[in-house]
């Protein structure tokens, strides 16, 4: 039986659909109730019985911090793909997210040992690789990782999670990570995933960033996830990629997609330093929740290049054009006004 982690989100929920293809048994576990109808709506996207598919998984309310909850939940499982996480960048959180990302990883990865899992996928983000000075040289596996670099404690975090998969394969744990650049994907268009950069572009914004970063279509991480769990490759880690785009080349062919006008004015370095500052300025005095925070406007101008050869060259994986994505998930966002 297959366990799936984080059952909910967006990776989770299309790798579920994308699991439900095969006759293997699957359980996925879920923090609240309420979350389940994503699921639905996601499947529902790509099923005219999405109903009949959704109760095909045992569903099983569980965290990834309740130790007795999940032994329930590791019963008869065999591999697990840990797709839970906290996705955040707000600096105040840092203690959420070392529990979450960190502790919670750890757990499974206990758990994974302790019930003589086969195999264990993991799914990091590219923010957990290291960066080069030289923005034009191309960041692959095995670029460093610097702690002294002012890295966000969304980033830090996740790099502390990947620790533990290691420090479980040490311990005689099979385990395969993917670190996926920006997962472009449909049913999410709230909150901190890519769905909301489509809600926010089609309801207009007038700036853009003049970053460079990667972006991979969703089908394209669970379709390397699942090669990669049923291949014989085992404690290794891999970049998912399909293109590095600038975040203006990004948003402008967003808004083409979506029948709106794209941002025309640059947001400056000096424009993005004010407005984190202020960002901040507001959280001490008012309380308010962060929404910029010093690592995130650094990373909207920062030139990154990831070079996904390694699971091209590994599994022979062909990615979906990163146009070809954009125009998919800009379709089903107009269907779901």
């Amino acid at each position: 039986m297959i366990l799936v982690t984080g059952g909910t989100g967006l990776v989770g929920s299309h790798l579920l659909f994308q699991l439900l293809k095969s006759d293997e048994p699957i359980r996925a576990i879920y923090r609240r109730e309420k979350t389940l109808d994503r699921v639905k709506n996601v499947f529902s996207y790509f099923s005219y019985d999405a109903e009949t598919l959704f109760n095909k998984i045992e569903w099983l309310e569980a965290d990834i911090n309740d130790i007795p909850k999940l032994e329930d939940a590791f019963k008869d499982i065999t591999h697990v793909y840990h797709c839970a996480a906290f996705v955040s960048f707000e600096p105040n959180r840092y203690n959420d997210l070392r529990k979450i990302n960190i502790k919670g990883t750890a757990n499974i990865v206990n758990l994974s040992i302790s019930h003589q899992i086969k195999k264990l996928c993991y799914v990091s983000t590219i923010a957990a690789i290291g960066h080069h000075n030289n923005p034009e040289k191309l960041i692959d596996e095995q670029t460093d990782w610097n702690p002294e670099n002012d890295n966000s404690v969304y980033a830090i975090t996740k790099y502390g999670a990947e620790l533990e998969v290691w420090r479980g394969t040490q311990e005689g744990l099979d385990a395969v990570i993917v670190n996926p650049g920006i997962i472009l994907g449909a049913g999410y268009w709230n909150g901190g995933s890519s769905g909301s950069l489509f809600k926010r572009i089609y309801k207009g914004i007038s700036y853009y960033n003049t970053g460079v970063t990667g972006y991979i279509d969703v089908w394209d991480v669970v379709r390397a996830m699942e090669q990669l769990m049923h291949s014989t490759i085992k404690n290794e880690g891999f970049i998912l990629v399909a293109e590095n785009l600038s975040f203006k080349t990004f948003f402008t062919k967003t808004a083409k997609y979506l029948g709106v006008k794209p941002p025309t004015k640059e947001a400056k370095s000096w424009l993005l330093g004010i407005a984190w500052r202020l960002d901040w300025l507001n959280h001490k005095l008012f309380g308010k929740r962060r929404s910029l925070a010093k690592q995130a406007a650094k990373s909207a101008i920062s030139i990154t290049h990831y070079d996904a050869s390694k699971i091209k060259n590994t599994i022979n994986f062909k990615f979906k054009p990163i146009d070809t994505s954009i125009e998919e998930v800009s379709k089903l966002f107009l269907k779901n006004l």
